[in-house]
């Protein structure tokens, strides 16, 4: 597999997180919000949620993921810590949980 980029990684994590377009998000939350989803889908494994929320509801989804895509660039020079090292990786997502709820983000 090609090694994905770090900001889509990043984009396809905060696209499933609990972070919604409508919350009001500082830097620490969006960080927080992408380790979450990369750990609870392992990384490579968050496009597999994505695919099947395109396939769902593709008309919301495409808008959702705009704003992931605007957002992470927020994270640009201050890296999620692993994300290098997961955008390397390739696991399934089968099976796993979807992240935390805002609650834990919130917190960071």
């Amino acid at each position: 597999m090609y090694p994905r980029s770090v900001r889509a990684l990043q984009a396809d994590a905060l696209f499933v997180s609990a972070l919604r377009r409508s919350d009001e998000l500082n830097a620490s939350q969006i960080r927080r919000a992408v380790m979450v989803a990369l750990h609870a889908y392992r990384g490579a494994g968050c496009a597999e949620p994505v695919a099947q929320e395109f396939g769902d509801h593709p008309e919301t989804a495409a808008v959702q993921m705009r704003w992931a895509r605007a957002t992470v660039t927020i994270l640009e020079g201050h890296p999620v810590s692993r994300t290098r090292q997961l955008a390397l990786v390739d696991s399934s997502a089968s099976g796993r949980n979807r992240a935390a709820g805002l609650s834990a983000i919130r917190s960071a």
